[in-house]
């Protein structure tokens, strides 16, 4: 049977050659190396606030993450539980050791899935469809599809100080010249950056004079307890909570003339949610302090401490300074300096919301190669891209999410519509119809498309349904007063009905939202192939911006940024005319 082809094993990576081998279809990932698969480079967290929505809609799709963490935890919170369950995100902290480990054991152990290392120069293209990859040391492999999840490996550059070095991460070498060879088979790139904190050597902080952070009572999970797989959980640690000083802040302006963020050195865009320490001391000038949080990578006693809150590309030396400036830290020392990475990502307004390539037939893209930050953001596109990728070397139809069925139907459709001119990260404000989509939810919301796509088997399925008709019923039952019904149903499934009845009026009032919006006065569909520039009333400004994204519905065009009222009247009329069958054309 023809193949799916992964390049990179990172969490997108991860999610599309689980998705693709549940699919049925044979599967070889490439990465550059074995002993980093499945790594979290970054902070080793799973979920937070709307990343936790992501991370249930990959478990309800029969995905890796949300098992995998927790198997893997060591510390857990539920975020903004003093506002309403809509917007409840849960949060894992990770051991980092143990879930590569574990990446690397799932991945070379599921059936049809083979691994091998090495670095992809090239994907070949023929008559406009995917043909193979070709690594650097000649070896060619054919694939049917191929789903690229390369990070921040494409042209990536790491900075420390005035320090550059070619790399994805710390060891380990760029994707250079797949970079070249994606422009030149038109894809537009654009230039990116994010960064990571220097890691701490726990022995050497005084924890006794900081506060602790426990986990929550009973501790958050993303699988459900009525799952006979769930992971057993394993010990818990306690993070600790310091913060920066003015004394810290003036160190830092007094050196930002040697940040490469403000040398002009690194021309990428940073991500606006998650800044360096340099850009809040800048952005943030009024604020005299600003909150770290002190998170053990792991159990182990060598493992290190990561202080979310102060990313940095300074010089070590200074790196070192302003670190023992904060309370508590001392006599710290670092282990590994903090760095920033500047990278190439691809303008996923050439994508379909399959996560296809609208040029080239076979080729899908997953993760930060389309402009997103975080681990969460990566693997609910690389399951999307990986089952495309599988269902259309099938040849069944593609698996799509709307916006009103999950929040990985937001991301996408924010990616494809949009674009990002800086790292995209998913907050529960981007998505309309939150309300719909919460955490509690997402099994009922999924399960009929994760069956449908071949991603999950009768058992679960079944197991899910039968979930879903005991929150029905004991929603009925708060609905109609009757409490004795819920006395024989586990706790979690009357959390579920609660939170269903919390928002009972609103969820009717955003359905019948829904069904307007795709009645026949809201969404039209579009043609693909449309001439923009032969359609009467536009300008030539809305045909480019239509043009370069090739919307497939009238919603979709309306969230183009640039489209105006005047443009999307002239849209929907003639959207309209073809529905009606007139045969109007374009002139």
């Amino acid at each position: 049977m023809p193949q799916v082809v992964v390049i990179g094993a990172g969490h997108a990576g991860l999610e599309a050659a689980f998705a693709a081998g549940r699919v049925g279809v044979p599967v070889t990932v490439v990465t550059g190396r074995l002993d980093a698969i499945g790594q979290t480079p970054c902070n080793p967290s799973i979920g937070g606030v709307a990343k936790g929505h992501l991370v249930h809609e990959i478990h309800a799709l029969g995905g890796y993450m949300g098992w995998a963490a927790d198997a893997c935890a060591i510390h857990g919170r539920v975020l903004n539980l003093s506002k309403g369950p809509a917007v409840h995100s849960t949060r894992l902290q990770v051991d980092k050791a143990r879930y590569g480990a574990l990446a690397q054991a799932r991945l070379g152990g599921h059936p049809g899935v083979t691994t091998i290392e090495g670095l992809v120069v090239s994907i070949e293209v023929d008559r406009g469809r995917v043909r193979a990859v070709v690594l650097d040391d000649g070896r060619r492999i054919e694939a049917a599809a191929v789903v690229v999840t390369t990070g921040t490996f494409l042209g990536g550059v790491l900075h420390t100080g005035t320090s550059q070095i070619p790399g994805g991460r710390v060891g380990e070498a760029p994707a250079t010249a797949l970079s070249q060879q994606l422009r030149e088979l038109g894809f537009r790139l654009v230039r990116l950056k994010t960064g990571t904190p220097p890691r701490l050597d726990r022995r050497t902080i005084a924890w006794d004079a900081l506060e602790a952070q426990g986990s929550d009572d009973p501790f958050p999970r993303f699988s459900s307890p009525d799952e006979p797989e769930a992971p057993p959980s394993l010990a818990q640690v306690h993070c600790s909570i310091t913060y920066t000083s003015e004394a810290v802040h003036e160190l830092i302006r007094a050196h930002l003339h040697e940040s490469p963020m403000y040398s002009g050195q690194i021309e990428g865009i940073g991500p606006r949610y998650c800044p360096s320490i340099e850009d809040k001391v800048v952005r943030f000038a009024d604020k005299p302090r600003h909150q770290i949080f002190l998170e053990p990578e792991g159990l182990d006693d060598d493992a290190l401490i990561y202080p979310n809150g102060i990313s940095t590309s300074l010089p070590v030396e200074v790196q070192r300074e302003f670190v023992r400036g904060i309370a508590g830290l001392e006599q710290a020392e670092i282990v590994r300096p903090g760095y920033a990475v500047e990278y190439d990502a691809v303008d996923a307004r050439g994508l379909t919301h399959a996560l296809a390539s609208k040029d080239h037939a076979g080729l899908y893209f997953a993760g930060q190669i389309n402009g997103t930050s975080g681990y969460e953001e990566a693997g609910i596109q690389g399951l999307i891209a990986g089952a495309n990728a599988a269902l259309g070397v099938r040849g069944r139809p593609s698996l799509a999410i709307a916006r009103d069925q999950g929040y990985a139907g937001v991301l996408i459709d924010d990616l494809v519509t949009q674009g990002c001119d800086e790292p995209y990260r998913m907050f529960t404000s981007r998505a309309e119809y939150r309300l719909l989509l919460r955490e509690d939810n997402a099994d009922a919301r999924l399960v009929e498309i994760a069956w449908a796509s071949g991603l999950i088997d009768a058992d679960r399925y079944d197991r899910v349904r039968r979930r879903v008709e005991q929150v029905d019923r004991c929603f009925e039952a708060l609905t109609r007063g009757r409490g004795e019904d819920l006395d024989a149903a586990p706790s979690f499934i009357w959390k579920k009905a609660q939170a269903r009845r919390t928002y009972a009026g609103y969820l009717d009032r955003q359905r019948r939202e829904v069904a307007r919006i795709r009645g026949e006065k809201g969404d039209l569909p579009l043609a693909t192939d449309l001439d923009y520039f032969a359609l009467e009333g536009l300008t030539r400004e809305a045909a480019e911006r239509l043009a370069r994204v090739r919307p497939t519905t009238t919603s979709q065009a309306a969230r183009i940024p640039g489209i105006t009222p005047a443009a999307l009247a002239c849209i929907w009329a003639y959207a309209r005319c073809l529905k009606s069958g007139s045969g109007r054309s374009a002139r």
